[in-house]
C-alpha cells in the first residue's frame, strides 16, 4: 500500500515570498542594465511551459541528460550511502528523478525543493504514490537560499541532486557560491550529482533557445505576465519580444526581453521607463568544458569523483564529494 502524500512544507511565508519577488524585480528593473533573476520564471505556468520546451526537437539538454542517467544509473547511485536522504535543488519535472529513484533502492528519504509550490505538491504526490518505500517530503522554498530540511532528512547522510544544467544559469562566481551553499545544506561527507551543459557548435545552441514553434519566447514573456498577475503591473506583452544570443567571450547563452517602443510600466506603485530596443536580461545559460567545471567545483570545496557524458559530449553529469 502506498504511503499517504506528505504535507507540503513551506520554508518561508507566502507574504515574504511576494515581498522578495517585488524587491528583486524592482531592484533589477531600476538597475542601469535591466534584469530579473531567472528563478522567477517558474510559477505554475512557467513550469508548464518549460516542460514543453524540454520536449522540443531543438532542445537537446533534457533528452541528452536523461539518456546519460538511464545509461549510467548504477554507476551514479554507487556514490549514494545506504539509507541516505536525497535532496533535489529545484525539482521541477519528475522525469529525471524517477530514473535515479528507480536505480537507488537504498535511499530512505526524498526531499524535492522548488519555488513553485503548486507544481511541487502535485509532482511530490505522484512520486509518493509510485515509490511507497520512500518518505517524500516536499519543501517549497528558494533553493538558492538557506532553507530548513525536514527532520527525517537531517538525521541521515545526504545526497544532493541538481540536474538540468541549472548550474549554468549562474555566472561562474555565482555558481561557485551556490556550490558552497549546497555544501552547507548537505553537510560533511555529502555527495552532489549535478548536470552541466558543455561547449558545442553555436548553431545547435542558437536553435535550442530560439525554437521554431516559439515556446521559449512564450516562456520568457510569461515572466512579465507573472509580474502582472502577482505584483499588479501593467506590462503589455505585445510590446516586448524574446531574444536569445550566444556570447562567445563569456561562453553563455543570454536571454532577453526587448522593448519594441519607448514605454512606461507601473509595478507595485513604481513606474519603470523603457527606451525602444532596451532589454531586460532574464537568463544566462553558461556552457562549460569538463576541465573548467571540475576546477570550479574544487574552488567551492567539492572533489570531483566521476563524470559521464553522451557520445557527442553535448552534456555531462558529475558526481562531487564533500569531506570537511
Amino acid at each position: 500500500m502506498a504511503a499517504p502524500a506528505r504535507r507540503l512544507v513551506r520554508s518561508e511565508p507566502q507574504e515574504d515570498a511576494r515581498q522578495a519577488f517585488a524587491r528583486d524585480v524592482l531592484a533589477g528593473l531600476m538597475a542601469d542594465r535591466k534584469w530579473i533573476p531567472a528563478k522567477y520564471f517558474y510559477d505554475a505556468e512557467g513550469s508548464r511551459l518549460f516542460e514543453k520546451i524540454t520536449e522540443l526537437p531543438e532542445y537537446y539538454p533534457t533528452r541528452t541528460e536523461t539518456r546519460i542517467l538511464e545509461d549510467n544509473g548504477a554507476a551514479i547511485v554507487h556514490h549514494f550511502p545506504a539509507g541516505a536522504a536525497l535532496i533535489e535543488f529545484g525539482s521541477g519535472s519528475s522525469i529525471k528523478i524517477r530514473i535515479v529513484l528507480a536505480a537507488a533502492d537504498k535511499l530512505a528519504v526524498y526531499v524535492p525543493v522548488d519555488i513553485s509550490a503548486d507544481f511541487l505538491a502535485a509532482a511530490a504526490a505522484s512520486l509518493q504514490k509510485d515509490f511507497p518505500r520512500l518518505l517524500v517530503l516536499p519543501v517549497a522554498a528558494d533553493f538558492t537560499r538557506p532553507f530548513s530540511l525536514p527532520l527525517s532528512a537531517q538525521k541521515r547522510p545526504r545526497v544532493g541532486f541538481f540536474p538540468g544544467s541549472t548550474i549554468g544559469n549562474f555566472e561562474p562566481r555565482e555558481a561557485e557560491q551556490f556550490l558552497c551553499h549546497a555544501a552547507r545544506m548537505l553537510g560533511r561527507d555529502a555527495t552532489l550529482i549535478v548536470g552541466v551543459d558543455l561547449v558545442k557548435d553555436t548553431q545547435i545552441l542558437h536553435a535550442a533557445y530560439n525554437d521554431a514553434s516559439g515556446v521559449t519566447a512564450r516562456f520568457n514573456l510569461n515572466l512579465l505576465a507573472r509580474i502582472n498577475r502577482e505584483l499588479g503591473a501593467d506590462f503589455d506583452l505585445d510590446q516586448f519580444e524574446h531574444r536569445a544570443v550566444f556570447d562567445r567571450e563569456l561562453s553563455r547563452i543570454e536571454m532577453h526581453l526587448v522593448s519594441r517602443k519607448r514605454q512606461s510600466v507601473a509595478i507595485d506603485g513604481t513606474t519603470i521607463e523603457f527606451e525602444m530596443g532596451e532589454t531586460i536580461h532574464t537568463e544566462n545559460s553558461c556552457k562549460y568544458t569538463l576541465k573548467n567545471f571540475s576546477s570550479l567545483a574544487r574552488r567551492a570545496g567539492w572533489m570531483p569523483l566521476a563524470h559521464w557524458t553522451d557520445a557527442e559530449e553535448y552534456f555531462s553529469v558529475h558526481a562531487l564529494g564533500l569531506s570537511r
